[in-house]
């Protein structure tokens, strides 16, 4: 079985030829590093960029991926991810292809994968080009004032994210307290408990759970919670070439949500 974890040392000489990409922020990296004739397939959660959506073969969801179908592209090397994907169907692949596996938690670990994907696919340059914009932009947020929030990713039942998530690490940057920073992963809250927590913000995501501008009605309601807005999923849990566009999207949140106190008082 021919398994890489992202702390893994092995390099392709030459680079590969034919690459399957289980997930949906690395096929976006794999596409800013320029490796069009290089990447054979993808998800059909894979939505950037549009014309790889459109024109690249789909092996299944990152969940129910079909292994047949990506042994018939014949690929020397695949891109999964520990939480993305599911266990016994990345190791059913890496009995005929290696199979290189992230687990990113922190903005510190997507900087590690960006430079490991760059040197496994020949790009270092590109990688490190791209790695340089994304730390610039981060080193420009400017934080003053840091706001209590709870991160919710899907309803019935609520779900949060603990402090062990990229998320969490994203909205700390982004100036945000995670108030479920001493939960792990993805715990369940009630309407209750939420209220409890008394948050300055609830940022309802637009994945996995697609929220929508009547939940946050409907939870202003059930709350009592003044402060609930929508947020960009992409921004929030890409760890690939989507950060660049991280540091911009973070600046216009919080100017919405203090133009909203303003606007209050």
């Amino acid at each position: 079985m021919n398994v890489q974890h992202q702390t893994g040392k092995f390099l392709f000489t030459p680079p590969p030829r034919r690459i399957v990409s289980l997930v949906p922020s690395i096929t976006e990296l794999l596409y800013d590093l320029e490796l069009q004739e290089e990447v054979a397939g993808i998800t059909k959660f894979c939505v950037h960029p549009k014309q790889w959506f459109q024109t690249k073969t789909r092996i299944g969801g990152t969940k129910s991926i079909h292994p047949e179908k990506i042994k018939l592209l014949s690929p020397d090397l695949i891109f999964a991810n520990k939480e993305e994907n599911v266990k016994e169907q990345v190791e059913a692949l890496a009995q005929f292809c290696t199979v290189h596996i992230t687990d990113i938690r922190t903005i510190e670990d997507a900087y590690d994968m960006i430079t490991k994907v760059g040197e496994l696919t020949g790009k270092e340059d590109r990688a490190n080009m791209i790695l340089k914009k994304i730390k610039t932009g981060f080193d420009t947020i400017q934080i003053t004032d840091q706001l209590r929030a709870i991160y919710l990713i899907w309803q019935k039942p609520f779900m949060s994210v603990g402090g062990d998530t990229f998320i969490s690490s994203m909205m700390e940057a982004a100036g945000f307290i995670n108030l479920l920073k001493d939960k792990t992963r993805y715990p369940e809250l009630t309407v209750d408990e939420i209220t409890e927590l008394q948050p300055d913000v609830v940022l309802l995501s637009s994945e996995p759970f697609p929220f929508q501008q009547k939940h946050i009605k409907e939870l202003e309601r059930l709350t009592r919670i003044r402060k609930i807005v929508l947020a960009d999923g992409e921004i929030f849990s890409w760890y690939g070439s989507r950060m660049l566009y991280a540091p911009r999207y973070f600046a216009k949140l919080r100017e919405s949500l203090f133009l909203s106190d303003e606007a209050a008082a």
